[in-house]
């Protein structure tokens, strides 16, 4: 497989108009690495297996680690509040500011708004300065009762770590994970990645037109890395190496509402799935204009990451994972759920209204008796993504599929209701609530 992923590499690049891209994975205790294309179209430097991508959300797995060393270290509990460790912690909410705890934050149930995304400046005080600006961040949902993707939740976590340690989040990756890994290529800060050779992202076909996120979005989603050493922070997890337990954070703390997009539950960190029988855990990351998935079969030891920075990435990576995948384990990826086969008649009307979360706001409507979504970024990254509309697709009574015409996957949307009733739609990792 090696020779061969070698060959197909530069072929899936090109068939997902990927810029560059970088791979590595172990299999039966070997390590394998491949890179191809260009890590920024404006200067045409080469991709290498030693190439910077960053990792985005990844990160939260390298986050939710840090914790659960301090937790074996016995400084906290999965179930201690925040409020214990950050006596000025604040949200909107007064009940969830005294009772959102460590496990919340870590398993994306505590219903904070999660897509704040604030420049808190440069200085080392970045994160607790984010911490103090989510005082006035509403609830997405009620405490604990579902799961939807929180940023902001990550970067709280990040500055539980920095109060129970005295130190920056940075530095505490460093010294607990990165130091002991040994690797040699994993940075969170850009002028320590420029010392290497790092890619840069890529949107609308060139570009992107800033290279990375703020500084305050670091236990996030800061991490830059070459995907050796990604995959050698995942071997720590399936092998030992840095947890007494690890596989505690395998164990599924919440069903995700939609099961169709990234995998069916959550554990600490991870996220959890089944493929042919075998527990997948895996995490992915977007930041801009870059994108990588990492995906470690404990059953087997086979652990993958690739980087991508630009083009139909998240198809590319897909794609990569399915062929190698079967080739090395015989495991068959699921493939993206599409329509079905013969057209489903579902009342789409009672589904039709606003759905706002922060960060985002959706518009279901019909078009002559079909539903169509209508997408909108808001806040801070609202310039950077334009509006997009995508008919609605059933492939039941409340799953629906639907893609934008230039790419290739298609994605799904699940409507349902919290216990209490309130309406809800599950697209994209997060549950946004009908606002009108």
């Amino acid at each position: 497989m090696a020779g061969a992923m070698g060959q197909r590499l530069p072929e899936l690049i090109a068939e997902y108009e990927v810029p560059g891209a970088a791979l590595a994975y172990l299999h039966e205790g070997e390590l394998h690495e491949f890179a191809a294309g260009t890590l920024n179209t404006a200067t045409g430097v080469d991709s290498t297996p030693d190439s910077l991508y960053q990792i985005g959300s990844i990160t939260k797995v390298w986050t939710a680690t840090l914790l659960m060393l301090q937790i074996e270290r016995g400084r906290l509990g999965l179930d201690t509040p925040v409020a214990e460790v950050l006596p000025d912690f604040k949200v909107a909410d007064p009940e969830v500011t005294k009772t959102v705890t460590i496990r919340h934050l870590l398993t994306h149930t505590s219903g904070i708004d999660g897509d704040l995304f604030l420049d808190t400046g440069r200085g080392d005080d970045c994160v607790q300065k984010y911490v103090e600006a989510c005082a006035d961040l509403v609830q997405n949902h009620p405490l604990g009762v579902t799961q939807s993707y929180c940023n902001s939740g990550f970067t709280i976590a990040g500055r539980v770590l920095e109060v129970l340690t005295g130190k920056r989040w940075d530095d505490v990756l460093q010294e607990d994970i990165v130091e002991p890994l040994g690797l040699t290529h994993t940075w969170t800060l850009p002028e320590d990645v420029l010392r290497f050779r790092a890619a840069m992202g890529h949107v609308e076909g060139g570009p992107a037109p800033m290279w990375g996120l703020m500084r305050s979005a670091g236990p996030a989603g800061l991490v830059c890395a070459r995907p050796a050493d990604v995959v050698a922070f995942a071997r720590a997890h399936v092998e030992g190496g840095l947890l007494a337990d690890p596989q505690a954070m395998w164990e599924p703390q919440v069903e995700i509402p939609n099961p169709y997009a990234l995998g069916r539950q959550w554990g600490i960190g991870w996220i959890l799935d089944e493929w042919d029988g075998q527990r997948v855990i895996s995490h992915g990351g977007n930041t801009i204009g870059q994108h990588a998935m990492l995906w470690a079969v404990p059953g087997t030891g086979t652990i993958a990451c690739v980087t991508t920075n630009g083009g139909h990435s998240g198809s590319f990576t897909r794609a990569v994972a399915t062929e190698l995948f079967k080739e090395l384990d015989g495991l068959t990826v699921p493939p993206t759920l599409g329509p079905p086969e013969t057209p489903v008649e579902v009342d789409a009307g009672r589904y039709t209204g606003v759905y706002e979360r922060a960060g985002a706001r959706m518009t279901v409507s019909l078009r002559d008796g079909e539903p169509w979504l209508r997408m909108e970024a808001t806040g801070a990254l609202a310039d950077l993504h334009k509006p997009q509309e995508s008919r609605l697709v059933a492939v039941d009574d409340t799953t629906f599929v639907f893609r934008s015409p230039e790419d290739p996957d298609w994605m799904s949307a699940v409507f349902y209701e919290l216990p209490d009733g309130s309406p809800y739609v599950h697209l994209g990792a997060r549950a946004t609530p009908k606002t009108g």
